[in-house]
């Protein structure tokens, strides 16, 4: 199935059967990548009343109880109401769900011990509202992403000001292989995270 896509002033061919998946499947096993302190994602069948939800456990179908912090665990997508008092949702916050994104592969830098992607690198990747998305693969990228344990790791982080120059120029959509966009422990700053969604303003 392909396709053609117009969009602002250029034209793209998509082939929808050749999609690239770069999502982080979540697994009921301790092999899953963790972060935040959370344990393993459960996967736990139903039994009640008599009910199996296990056919190797005798039962008709799989049907199974899912337990999993989509912060510590895998892909997810975030809004302001991630650290905003007012209690909004990804459903209220997302009505467009197709970005035009690049791809861009960086190295953190070395910051007084901290892995960093920092406002230098941005700028060498990241032209004016080149796009309305930014998916940043971070090196080493390797398998060892899908297992990750994070926690206790102080993992890569951008640079506030590199998230700044960032919004100043256009994008709406950020994306990254990483646990959070801000340092493990940073006092509850979150400056990044603020940046992005500039609140409280």
């Amino acid at each position: 199935m392909k396709t053609t896509i117009e969009y602002r002033n250029r034209t793209f061919k998509i082939d929808l059967s050749q999609p690239i998946d770069i999502s982080m499947p979540i697994r009921g096993t301790k092999a899953n990548v963790t972060a935040w302190y959370v344990n393993p994602p459960e996967f736990t069948p139903v039994m009640e009343n008599g009910f199996i939800g296990d056919v190797n456990l005798g039962g008709a179908v799989n049907f199974r109880n899912i337990f999993f912090n989509p912060h510590g665990h895998g892909t997810h997508t975030e809004c302001v109401g991630h650290i905003s008092k007012e209690p909004y949702t990804i459903n209220q916050c997302l009505k467009r769900f197709f970005f035009y994104a690049k791809l861009v592969t960086i190295n953190p830098y070395n910051v007084n011990g901290d892995s960093v992607i920092t406002l230098e690198q941005i700028k060498k990747v990241w032209n004016n509202n080149e796009a309305d998305a930014i998916i940043i693969r971070t090196l080493p990228n390797s398998d060892q992403k899908l297992t990750k344990q994070y926690s206790n790791t102080n993992p890569t982080y951008i640079h506030h000001e590199a998230m700044q120059y960032l919004v100043d120029n256009g994008v709406e959509h950020f994306l990254i292989d990483m646990p959070s966009v801000d340092r493990e422990n940073d006092e509850g700053k979150l400056l990044a995270h603020h940046v992005f969604w500039n609140y409280p303003e």
